[in-house]
Order: structure tokens, then C-alpha cells, then sequence
């Protein structure tokens, strides 16, 4: 079982080592403080998590007992309503015209009541995981901001700084080292994204973790490429 879910705590001990890391080798530097940022998100992913659960294991008993309840107070209307039709002296042709448009009626308002209902506790889910995913979006982001002025071409010897060159106080090592750092906490937000959506079925959430993923794979990979540059000077 430990094997088939992602859980929040070796996560969050994930995290806390590599700002432990950061801070060790760039003390001061505002990638420490984005880990920072990262480890209050997985925090505050597990701790709701358990609210989550609580709210929507609730919302889904209500919800099964609402849908039971119009279930069987649909079946009665329309048995009433058979009844009604049929009559003591048989069916007349007539009638069956209102059952019949009672009998739609009924059926359509409660497949939408049922279907609402059903879907409640996913929809009540949502609104706070699409907040979490958002602000982890973002995040990623900020560290894709912190690697792209670490540009491997600025260590050649043949580099000529202008004006509007900004500062580089790393050398090769450094530089190939801040930017492990920022893979590191890229494929470390996919998995706080994923952990997100470790009790969820929806499909919205699904997919913006799905689109969250890809996004931060596909700055990773950037990061590699310049990390190839650096280890062929």
C-alpha cells in the first residue's frame, strides 16, 4: 500500500533537504527562500487534506441519502400518477397523454437532482485544489525566472558583457549546481501538484495537474540543456 500512493511527508522531507542544501551552498539567495515557499505548500496540502476528506466523505452520505430519497419519491409520483390514469374502470386512451408528459417531467428533473447531487462532493472539492494548483503554477514559474539569466555562454572566455549584461558571480560549478537546484524544485512542485490530486476524481483537477506536469517537465528540460552545454566547456 505504501507503494501506491504518493504521500505528503516523505514530500515534505524532500523538500526540506534540498532548501537545507540550497541554504548550505547559496546562503542568502532568493532560490532558498522559493523552497521555502514550496515546503509551506506541501504543508498546507497535507493538512487539508484530512479536512478534504472529512468534508467530502460527509457531503457524499448526504448526498447518496438525497439521491435515495428522490429515487423513491419519484417512483411513488409515478405510480400515484399510473394509478390515477388506469382509474377503476380501465385505462382511456386520453389519459395516458398527461401520464405520459408527467412521466418525462418527473424522470428529467430527477436525473438532473440525481446528477447533481452525485457530482456535489467533486464540485465542493474543487474551488480549494484549483487555489492550491494555481499557486503552484506560479511558482514554477518563479523558479523558471531564477535559472534564465544562468546562461552557460556568459563562462566563455570569449563572452563580451555589454551594458545591459546582467551580473554573474558563478563559476561552472556553481552555476551547473543552481541549476540542479532549480530541476530539483521543478519536478518536486509536479509532485506537490500530483499530491493535490491524490484524493480526487474530478476531471478538471486531473487535467490541470496533468497540465501542471508537462509544464514543469518541459522547463526541467531546458535546465538540462543548459547543464549539457556546461559539462562539455
Amino acid at each position: 500500500m505504501a507503494f501506491e500512493k504518493l504521500m505528503a511527508g516523505p514530500v515534505a522531507d524532500t523538500v526540506a533537504r534540498l532548501q537545507a542544501r540550497i541554504e548550505a551552498r547559496f546562503p542568502g539567495r532568493g532560490l532558498c527562500d522559493v523552497a521555502g515557499e514550496l515546503a509551506t505548500l506541501v504543508d498546507q496540502v497535507a493538512t487539508n487534506a484530512a479536512v478534504h476528506q472529512s468534508r467530502i466523505r460527509t457531503a457524499r452520505i448526504v448526498s447518496r441519502v438525497l439521491v435515495a430519497a428522490i429515487v423513491a419519491g419519484t417512483a411513488l409520483a409515478l405510480g400515484l400518477a399510473i394509478h390515477s390514469a388506469i382509474g377503476d374502470s380501465g385505462p382511456d386512451g386520453l389519459d395516458w397523454l398527461p401520464l405520459i408528459e408527467t412521466t418525462v417531467n418527473d424522470l428529467v428533473f430527477a436525473a438532473i437532482a440525481v446528477f447533481f447531487l452525485l457530482t456535489f462532493p467533486e464540485r465542493l472539492q474543487r474551488g480549494d485544489i484549483l487555489e492550491m494548483l494555481h499557486r503552484l503554477r506560479s511558482l514554477a514559474h518563479i523558479i523558471d525566472m531564477h535559472q534564465l539569466t544562468k546562461d552557460p555562454e556568459r563562462l566563455r572566455a570569449s563572452f563580451v558583457p555589454t551594458a545591459m549584461s546582467t551580473s554573474n558571480d558563478l563559476d561552472r560549478d556553481q552555476m551547473e549546481r543552481y541549476l540542479d537546484y532549480c530541476s530539483e524544485l521543478l519536478s518536486l512542485v509536479g509532485k506537490t501538484a500530483a499530491l493535490c490530486a491524490e484524493e480526487s476524481r474530478d476531471a478538471i483537477v486531473l487535467d490541470t495537474v496533468s497540465t501542471i506536469e508537462t509544464l514543469t517537465t518541459g522547463m526541467s528540460r531546458k535546465i538540462w540543456q543548459k547543464i549539457t552545454v556546461l559539462s562539455r566547456e
